[in-house]
């Protein structure tokens, strides 16, 4: 807000109105009594109620007190001005709790608007009311009906009739009766008494705005209406701290036995979620059930996706805007322009009227479900949505060649090797993890892109139990929804998805998508290698680090490489996993050599190599058969090995490598 402006200014008026209407209903109830001054005090009795545009309006009949009643609570009706129509604030009329036949006393500063072609005034800024309990009479009512549930009528009235914009269809559609529904107001209410039955709750008739069902409902939600949307991705997001420990706790069984495993990724809770679009081209997320993990995600993608759903019971949590939700709207341009003609607001919804030329949307509202209660409705035996896009699925090659920053991209690769972030500082659940994948565009390139490329999956990236577990045993093809690209990276953030197999409805754009049958071939170490890649070496030993060479002793049983001295036996070893003595250690080392790299000759190569890699194997053997004498391995060929580049610099030049065993 700008300083001294007209919105801080206006900010600052309603924030001294809240506090003034929240200290004098602090009063009322702390007193326990009207406030003595009655002067300038409107008395009304409510007649009927009905809910119109957020508001709640009440046909009222006005009140004056008798002078020769002795009780302050006998009124008559006043000869003046008989019948009103006092308008409520949402946050009023729920505190008020208000129903036919009761009494409200409206006191000032409350205004009086005279309408022309009208002779109904209607009262306004009745923040300051107050309903009067009438002793026995109120005590006999609530016994008998307080369980009851108050029926409000609702009026729907759309922003283009109220801005005189809809076409004549809309003017029939609007005098129609589904227009006038019927809901179960939120409170327990006295029920009036002609009411001898409860009538159902009912929905309208089905809208298609987003916007037109957030402006008319307000942002605490609706029940009793509902809209319909095509379904254009589902996913999961990671659950915040708060709401995590709330939701573990009421599924606690189910979730530590998730959150004790000991994968990197698994039992991370996470949210179901649905981007979806009306026929007006507008977005919105909706944030569903919460769950232990995202198994079942690929199966909500398979059911929903493409399919049109009609949501209810829904209510604002965000109006998320492009500058502070970047990840999310760049999924949205991924989806932008429509692949149809959409409807334009205030407009004549001929086919002449429809236009898919419309800027990107600038706002998108998250949605909720109200009181923990699902109501949306996918019809999954339907055609697909016409206003659907299905991910367009590009080769890495084609990826690399893309300008731009934060574009969304899909495609289908092979997982060749899996490295998890070395931080030691960050939670094992919140490290990131490095993806090195390939595919054919890339295998049958020549060298100008390389043949295995770093894919970062971020810790807000949520991954099933099963693709995490997959990612572990052994090189599978991924498939990489909306992951995100950008300075020559893919990443993989919030609302990308990772499925172990292709998606029913897919757009190839052009790709190979074939997979790859024979063997990868990886980049050979040169002067182009950079750091966070994987490539292979060959070269010749020229040297040994043994300040940095060390060896520990592990169990011969179960591998454990922390081993204790025995308390009864210091000479013995024991180990804490097996509860036994360890009688023949199996001794592990690791090591550092030097090597001389024909391809990249004036380099300093480093590799770093661990117990029962071939390499490590190799110069064991070598060494233990000259009594690890570092000269016995001196000048020793080694051929091409798989290695993962830890560090490269040119100055000075020299590459940092670890031996690895590819999935």
């Amino acid at each position: 807000l700008h300083r001294g402006g007209l919105a801080e200014r206006l900010c600052r008026l309603q924030n001294r109105e809240r506090s003034a209407i929240s200290f004098w209903r602090h009063r009322c109830v702390s007193e326990a009594e009207i406030p003595p001054d009655k002067s300038g005090i409107l008395i009304v009795k409510i007649l009927e109620v009905f809910e119109e545009c957020t508001m709640q309006v009440a046909v009222c009949e006005q009140l004056e007190e008798s002078p020769a009643a002795t009780d302050s609570s006998d009124f008559v009706t006043s000869t003046a001005e008989p019948v009103l129509k006092v308008l409520f604030t949402r946050e009023t009329a729920a505190h008020l709790k208000s129903g036919p036949q009761d009494i409200i006393h409206i006191y000032p500063p409350w205004q009086k608007l005279l309408l022309r072609n009208t002779n109904v005034p209607v009262i306004m800024n009745t923040y300051f009311s107050q309903k009067v309990l009438r002793g026995e009479h109120f005590e006999a009512k609530e016994k008998t009906h307080g369980s009851a549930k108050k029926l409000i009528r609702k009026n729907i009235v759309s922003l283009a009739h109220t801005f005189r914009l809809n076409d004549p269809e809309d003017d029939r559609a609007q005098g129609s009766s589904e227009n006038q529904v019927v809901c179960v107001a939120e409170s327990t209410q006295m029920r009036t008494k002609g009411d001898s039955e409860q009538q159902p709750l009912a929905l309208s008739a089905v809208n298609d705005s987003l916007l037109e069902m957030v402006e008319s409902q307000g942002a605490v939600g609706w029940r009793e209406v509902q809209v319909r949307v095509a379904v254009q991705r589902v996913y999961c997001l990671p659950a915040r701290e708060g709401v995590r420990c709330q939701a573990q706790e009421n599924n606690s069984a189910h979730a530590a036995s998730s959150i004790n495993s000991h994968h990197p990724r698994r039992g991370l809770f996470c949210r179901l979620c649905l981007l979806v679009q009306d026929a007006y081209g507008m977005f919105s997320e909706v944030q569903l059930q919460f769950l232990d993990s995202a198994e079942d995600v690929d199966q909500y993608c398979r059911r929903w996706e493409g399919k049109f759903c009609c949501l209810a019971g829904m209510k604002v949590v965000q109006r998320a805007t492009r500058a502070r939700t970047l990840g999310l709207f760049s999924l949205i341009d991924s989806l932008w322009p429509p692949v149809v003609p959409v409807k334009v607001p205030g407009q004549s919804q001929d086919s002449e009227m429809m236009t898919t030329d419309l800027p990107p949307p600038s706002f998108c509202y998250i949605l909720t479900v109200q009181s923990g209660e699902i109501h949306m409705k996918v019809d999954e035996e339907e055609e697909i949505s016409n206003l659907y896009q299905p991910p367009v699925v590009h080769g890495l090659k084609e990826i690399f060649q893309i300008d731009g920053c934060n574009v969304r991209c899909s495609f289908w690769a092979r997982v060749l090797y899996l490295r998890l972030q070395t931080k030691h500082s960050v939670p094992i659940n919140q490290r990131e993890i490095w993806l090195f994948v390939t595919d054919l565009t890339l295998q049958n390139l020549a060298p100008v892109v390389p043949k295995v490329v770093a894919v970062s999956v971020a810790a807000s990236c949520v991954l099933s139990t099963e693709v995490a577990e997959a990612l572990t045993v052994a090189s599978r093809f991924v498939f990489f929804r909306d992951a995100l690209w950008g300075k020559g990276r893919i990443i993989c953030v919030e609302r990308t998805v990772l499925l172990l197999q292709k998606p029913l409805l897919y757009s190839a754009a052009g790709a190979d998508l074939s997979e790859l049958t024979g063997p990868v071939k990886l980049d050979e170490l040169d002067s182009t290698t950079q750091a966070n890649s994987i490539c292979t070496v060959r070269g010749t030993v020229v040297g040994v680090d043994e300040s940095t060479a060390y060896s520990w002793p592990t169990c011969d049983r179960c591998g454990n490489g922390k081993l204790e001295l025995y308390p009864q036996d210091s000479k013995l070893l024991y180990c804490n996993q097996c509860a036994e003595v360890v009688i023949s250690p199996v001794t592990k080392m690791q090591l550092e050599v030097f090597l001389s790299c024909p391809s990249r000759s004036q380099s300093t190569v480093k590799v770093k190599v661990w117990y029962k890699m071939r390499l490590f194997v190799l110069i064991n053997m070598l060494l233990s058969l000259q009594s690890y004498e570092v000269r016995s391995v001196l000048g020793k060929e080694v051929g091409f090995r798989s290695c993962y580049v830890r560090a490269a610099s040119s100055h000075p030049d020299c590459v940092g490598l670890e031996e690895i065993v590819l999935l």
